[in-house]
């Protein structure tokens, strides 16, 4: 073979070599591409599965029924029925009981088709009763003017390991009645609320007299026994006309309901019993048909016979509290009935046209609403878990399993102003825990996605202008040697950990910037004048001493400059403030300027998240600026522009799609910071521009409560919709960033 075959075969073997590279290397970096895509994809699938649920609305299925009048373990007879006076489940919805207005108590099992496994008769002559409504609590009031209180209880054993619930009734008070009036008349209407040991008696006797008794109970120190003290007390300012009596959990409140009018009595010391005012609370054209308390007892549900339901709740105005009206619902029909759920604020109401309804005060919204009822319904009751709905209606209690695991959680509540329970007006509030198992979840997104792009917007504030005219002056006026060692260097920032910026951020700086307020602004003043008259004197120098320093090192006289003034800024920030401010700068703007003050605050984290996005965008802007083609700055600078207008209107140009994209990539990045906003911001989910105020963001918010969230529970959930929402800013700003580097690009890619 001669020399000339080899050569072309070594060739054509050298190209097959790098066909087979350049293959291999294109399938590779497809590869990795589609699965970048596949993995976000299924990030942003992942996500969804997850926030899917706390926007399903709720399910109501039916189950078992039973009457009624099934006869007594034994007896073999029936009993007369009454009217239901509670009716409920216990947590594992295997027991019934219903207690009615004749002294009866019943427990039913739902494993055994509604048979009666247990009853119990107080064997008294009962005038009146009522029951409790943050405890299943019912009271007897008896003909002699006393009551006796009765509650269900469930013993749980699990004999062969096999779980067995025995039902009985107890007596939290004691089993001998207790007096509430003195006088001895029997007690027509009446009211009962506990709270601790506690126990709060209204009533009307036969005369129509109003009649409140306080028992407080006190352990005895040798016995160990609960002794009750009573207090007697009339009502005053009573209407004749009483229709409803109504005690709150708290012991604070009392409500008379006469037609359609509410009279509030301040009932927390029995020595000072005061009408607080009256309200007309029914809706307009209507008439209340009944009252009743949200769990926690905080609010009042008003219930009209035009199927309107009110909601009222104390709030502070003009230095008093008074109860006033927060918002409505409607249902079809007269409300017939209405229950709360349990620890949760939720409440369900039948009609008289057979309509069940459920709905959540928070989001004011219905989550279900449909004909259940063929005949009117004489009992509603939620179980514990809110899991199953117990509905009577003539002799036949008929229950529903309930799927509503998250009612509290709506668009409304989620992105638009609610008013919660005790505050002044709508508000955006996200305060997810509290240590009351009747807390109204707040789990607005607004102040933490406020507070999201609070900290990005202060962070590029600090370091757009340094690292793109940082970027500009190494790309462009450097010289060469001393560019390969500012870039590495600023690049080698990047490295830093985060958590190491956020602690000193939170624990050097925030102190440091707290004692030189003064000195802050003196700095923020005094350096840009400083350089500006650095630079104004050094181009009226003598050209003889300019030329003592290199081209492009001119920078380097500036440090000495920076260090001097940033010493002398903080060096006289005692005395400024001494002066000025009568040596407290952060009294003067608390106090004088009404500006809060937070240690931890935007200041601090523009300065700490600002150092950590300079990089970012300072090596992507340099890399763009120094990448612009010389013959463009050749060609300009010989039709007799100056450094100055070639950098402006031809350089600045043609990387204006690569400065933009490292400006959006220093976003992204500042967006999806996480442990310096968590030291730096005090977390506190405010909406305040204020740059002395701190903030909550959602990557922070994520990683303070998730690890303390219940999994599968509305928090949890609504911690994934908060990544989401992250997930869905970078992904919009990306898509904008690149929208528009490419119509840069096409702008002045022809240049």
């Amino acid at each position: 073979m001669s020399t000339q075959t080899q050569a072309q075969a070594l060739a054509l073997s050298g190209s097959r070599k790098r066909w087979l590279k350049d293959r291999i290397a294109q399938i590779g970096v497809t590869t990795g591409g589609i699965l970048v895509l596949v993995t976000l994809l299924l990030i942003f699938l992942y996500l969804l599965y997850v926030v899917k649920p706390i926007f399903d609305s709720a399910r109501v299925e039916p189950g078992a029924e039973f009457s009624l009048q099934e006869p007594g373990a034994g007896s073999g007879i029936s009993r007369e029925l009454g009217e239901t006076v509670l009716l409920g489940v216990e947590e594992q919805n295997e027991l019934v009981y219903r207690f009615n207005d004749q002294g009866d108590v019943d427990f039913y099992s739902l494993p055994q088709q509604g048979k009666r496994v247990h009853s119990l008769n107080i064997d008294r002559e009962v005038t009146s009763v009522a029951r409790s409504i943050s405890h299943n609590m019912v009271a007897y009031g008896l003909i002699d003017g006393t009551i006796m209180v009765l509650t269900p209880k469930f013993n749980v054993s699990y004999p062969d390991n096999i779980r067995t619930i025995e039902p009985q009734v107890t007596f939290p008070f004691g089993e001998q009645p207790l007096v509430v009036d003195e006088a001895g008349q029997s007690l027509t209407q009446l009211s009962v609320a506990s709270q601790g040991q506690d126990l709060l008696v209204a009533g009307i006797t036969e005369l129509g007299r109003g009649v409140l008794t306080r028992f407080a109970g006190k352990e005895n120190f040798i016995t160990g026994e609960v002794e009750l003290n009573s207090t007697h007390v009339e009502i005053p300012g009573l209407p004749s006309d009483v229709d409803q009596l109504l005690l709150t959990p708290n012991l604070r409140f009392l409500f008379a309901r006469s037609k359609n009018e509410v009279y509030v009595f301040d009932v927390r010391n029995l020595n000072k019993v005061a009408l607080r005012n009256v309200l007309t609370m029914n809706a307009k054209g209507a008439n209340i048909t009944t009252l009743s308390l949200l769990s926690g007892g905080n609010s009042i549900l008003v219930a009209n016979d035009n199927g309107k339901i009110s909601q009222w709740f104390e709030v502070a105005r003009d230095g008093k509290r008074e109860f006033i009206f927060i918002r409505d619902f409607a249902t079809q029909g007269a409300v017939t009935q209405i229950t709360s759920e349990i620890n949760r604020k939720g409440f369900i109401t039948t009609s008289s046209t057979g309509s069940l309804d459920i709905f959540h005060t928070t989001g004011g919204s219905r989550l279900f609403s449909a004909p259940l009822a063929e005949s009117p319904v004489s009992a509603l009751a939620m179980s514990p878990r809110n899991s199953m709905l117990l509905m009577q209606s003539g002799d036949t209690v008929s229950t529903f399993y309930v799927e509503n695991e998250h009612p509290e959680v709506t668009w409304r509540a989620l992105w638009t102003k609610v008013w919660y329970e005790g505050y002044p007006e709508p508000q955006y509030v996200w305060q997810s825990t509290s240590g009351s198992s009747d807390f109204e979840s707040k789990l607005s997104l607004v102040p933490i996605s406020f507070g999201t792009l609070k900290a990005a917007f202060y962070a590029l504030l600090f370091a757009i202008p340094i690292a793109i005219a940082g970027a500009v002056y190494t790309a462009y006026f450097m010289s060469s040697g001393l560019r390969k060692v500012v870039k590495p260097t600023v690049e080698i920032m990047e490295a830093l950990p985060t958590v190491i910026l956020g602690f000193l951020a939170g624990l050097w700086l925030a102190p440091l910037i707290e004692g030189h307020l003064p000195g802050m602004v003196i700095l923020l003043v005094m350096l840009p004048v400083s350089i500006l008259v650095m630079a104004f004197a050094w181009h009226h120098l003598p050209k003889s001493l300019r030329n003592w320093v290199p081209e492009g090192w001119q920078c380097i006289i500036l440090l000495p400059l920076v260090i001097l003034v940033g010493w002398s800024s903080f060096a006289l920030s005692p005395w400024v403030e001494d002066v000025l401010f009568g040596g407290d700068a952060r009294g003067f703007l608390t106090n004088e300027l009404g500006i809060g003050f937070d240690q931890r605050n935007s200041l601090v984290v523009g300065i700490a998240m600002g150092f950590a996005v300079i990089p970012t965008i300072f090596s992507i802007a340099e890399d763009a600026v120094f990448s612009v083609p010389r013959h463009l700055t050749n060609g300009s600078l010989a039709l007799g522009a100056t450094t100055w207008q070639t950098l402006t209107r031809v350089v600045m140009l043609t990387a204006s799609p690569g400065i933009f994209s490292a400006v959006m990539m220093g976003l992204g990045r500042a967006v999806g910071e996480t442990m310096i906003v968590l030291m730096a911001t005090g977390n506190t989910p405010v909406m305040d521009l204020s740059i002395f105020s701190g903030m909550r963001t959602l990557a922070a918010n994520i990683a303070v409560e998730m690890p303390e969230a219940e999994v599968n529970s509305s928090h949890y959930r609504v911690l994934f919709l908060a990544a989401f929402v992250l997930f869905i800013f970078t992904f919009m700003f990306n898509t904008v960033a690149e929208f528009v580097r490419q119509r840069l690009r096409d702008k002045y890619s022809s240049m």
